[in-house]
């Protein structure tokens, strides 16, 4: 897997498609790994796009340059690396699809670097204006107990002896049964084997509700004019699944008012929270069709 040096990552990404076809960036998201976008990047590769697959912070085999650096996680942090890697590779605008933490990424690269991405696909996870996490009500607070589990030391704890059977605890519960099998959960979790994927983990939902958590100053400003921005100027398509009991649909619904370039929402029946995983063909011809519609002419 081929690796780019940023200030503070060597990172890793898959790279696939006509070398000079139309790029689009895959951020996968939380506990997944690039593999899970493979069904999907195939099609939009038979279609003559060229796609890159990073491999988000913590998650093997991107790995942080030096011990000393803060493992952290913020949508803004996960931009800022998108950014590094489309520079490295020389790409000035980019399509941007992006699977729950990958979605949060991808909103904030539209509200934070409009003028480099032409178009935003989001599964899984609802816009959050100003990049702002407030308590949900009490229904999707139920759902949300991995973030509270998290919260308490002893949970962190956990966590850290076995990432790897938190992560199968997510994959068991937030979409309806057989989506996926044992040999592809086990390819998968290797991505999860390196002790900063259980402390970006922490960090990411800790920091939400928990004061005195670590922060990266690098990413202050950037995290300040993240909360001033409401509204995004991004055409956006956003993929929501039906049966998802992580992010519970009804979270993703009312939030047309703030894409001033247009929005999109559909919602996948009896689809769960990994939608590309769970339907790749229909996902894939949803992506297809909306970036066709919104590509330069």
């Amino acid at each position: 897997m081929p690796t780019i040096r940023t200030e503070v990552l060597s990172l890793a990404y898959e790279e696939g498609g006509p070398a000079d076809g139309p790029p689009v960036l895959l951020l996968h998201g939380w506990p997944d790994a690039p593999r899970g976008w493979r069904a999907v990047a195939e099609h939009l590769q038979a279609a003559g796009w060229r796609t890159i697959i990073p491999t988000l912070r913590g998650t093997a085999p991107t790995r942080f340059l030096a011990d000393e650096t803060p493992r952290v996680a913020p949508g803004v942090a996960l931009a800022q690396d998108a950014i590094d890697l489309l520079d490295a590779l020389q790409i000035q605008q980019v399509a941007v699809v992006g699977h729950d933490w990958g979605a949060r990424a991808a909103y904030t690269l539209a509200a934070l670097f409009p003028q480099r991405v032409t178009a935003i696909v989001a599964l899984a996870l609802a816009y959050q204006p100003k990049g702002r996490f407030t308590l949900p009500d009490f229904a999707q607070s139920r759902l949300f107990w991995y973030q509270w589990f998290m919260c308490t030391e002893a949970g962190a704890a956990a966590v850290r002896q076995d990432p790897v059977g938190f992560a199968r605890i997510q994959w068991d519960t937030w979409s309806p049964p057989g989506w996926f099998d044992e040999a592809e959960f086990t390819a998968t979790a290797a991505y999860f084997s390196e002790p900063d994927w259980a402390e970006i983990t922490l960090q990411a939902y800790r920091s939400r509700w928990l004061p005195g958590e670590a922060t990266d100053p690098r990413y202050a400003a950037l995290q300040k004019r993240l909360h001033t921005i409401e509204d995004l100027t991004t055409p956006t398509l956003m993929l929501q699944g039906g049966a998802d009991t992580c992010d519970a649909p009804q979270e993703s619904e009312g939030l047309d008012q703030y894409f001033t370039a247009g929005y999109q929402r559909l919602v996948l029946a009896g689809v769960g929270h990994f939608p590309h995983r769970e339907a790749p063909e229909v996902v894939a011809r949803h992506i297809l069709a909306f970036l066709t519609s919104k590509a330069p002419r």
